[in-house]
């Protein structure tokens, strides 16, 4: 028969003592459930201050950063304004230029045109002019030539300045109170060309 010594003995326990012993822990009971309950408060509640913690310091650096934007708002308005101001100055020298150079396009439309017209007549021979009149998109003109062939030589170099876009006669007539010479009296009709 085989004895098993479950209470130990001096032997065993000289046995255990040589070998390496592990330290061990004990709980027990802990104190019950209210311990057990109070301790899961205690962590939950301690988890629930880290996360309202983290939440707190998101809120101060987006309080920060709102002022911050608000402060570049402030400054950004500021300059708009300005910028503003400046454009409107802008606009208001800009108009004030072009009537200023309108007024001087409109000085000079009458002493180019009369010089166009000028030079066209004395470069055609046997023609002298008694009246032009600008009427804003046609002028009028009326003249005498020594002959019907210096009336039409006349419409040719007036065409030829691209100041007019169409030259046409109106009327022309031989004049019977010249009598020393033939004298034709003329009026032409010019369209001028849009600049």
């Amino acid at each position: 028969m085989i004895r098993i010594n479950l209470l130990g003995s001096a032997k065993a326990k000289a046995k255990k003592s040589a070998a390496i012993s592990m330290p061990s822990f004990e709980f027990g009971n802990l104190g019950g459930p209210v311990v057990q309950v109070v301790a899961v408060l205690l962590i939950a509640g301690a988890l629930n201050f880290g996360y309202w913690y983290q939440l707190d310091r998101e809120k101060k650096a987006i309080e920060v950063q709102a002022r911050l934007a608000e402060q570049k708002n402030r400054e950004l308005a500021d300059i708009k304004v300005r910028y503003l101001d400046r454009q409107k100055q802008a606009d208001a020298y800009k108009r004030r230029v072009d009537v200023i150079d309108q007024l001087r396009a409109n000085q000079t439309g009458p002493v180019n045109l009369l010089a166009m017209i000028g030079d066209t007549v004395n470069n055609t021979e046997a023609v002298w002019l008694n009246s032009m009149q600008d009427e804003g998109a046609n002028v009028a003109i009326d003249g005498m030539a020594l002959s019907s062939d210096a009336v039409a030589n006349l419409i040719s170099n007036l065409q030829k300045t691209g100041y007019f876009r169409n030259v046409e006669i109106k009327e022309s007539f031989q004049d019977d109170s010249v009598k020393d010479m033939q004298a034709f009296q003329f009026t032409l009709t010019c369209e001028k060309a849009k600049s």
